[in-house]
């Protein structure tokens, strides 16, 4: 059926064994930290209504009159969330994402002074012809 699929579905939602309806790496692993008392309403909120794969369908209507928010409220929640890939979203609908960690970006690489190397320099050296 059109439209259940998961946004990103590598992370859809698993449910841990220790599972006490709201999963305890969401503090553990500091996913909390920073949140402003909006985003984890919003959140609580999604992981309540969410079915087993993280998937909700209310409308920004429905979210605002269940939580007395006005559309700007909700819209700053919802892009906190966001931006913390705690959520997907995609008009109407919401995924609450696998708290898995994602892999961090990859340092760049420095040279013996400390500067940074050129992708072209790392190439050259690659095929032989920078020492």
């Amino acid at each position: 059926m059109r439209g259940r699929e998961p946004i990103v579905p590598q992370r859809r939602r698993r449910i841990p064994p220790q599972f006490s309806w709201i999963d305890h790496r969401l503090v553990r692993e500091g996913h909390v930290q920073g949140r402003s008392a909006l985003a984890l309403a919003l959140y609580l909120f999604l992981v309540t209504v969410a079915d087993a794969e993280g998937m909700s369908w209310y409308s920004e209507v429905a979210l605002c009159r269940q939580l007395s928010w006005s559309g700007l409220q909700l819209q700053s929640a919802r892009a906190e969330l966001l931006q913390a890939e705690l959520i997907a979203y995609r008009k109407p609908l919401y995924q609450v994402l696998d708290l898995s960690p994602v892999p961090a970006p990859c340092a760049p690489l420095l040279g013996r002074g400390g500067e940074a190397v050129s992708v072209g320099d790392i190439l050259k050296h690659i095929a032989g012809g920078a020492r």
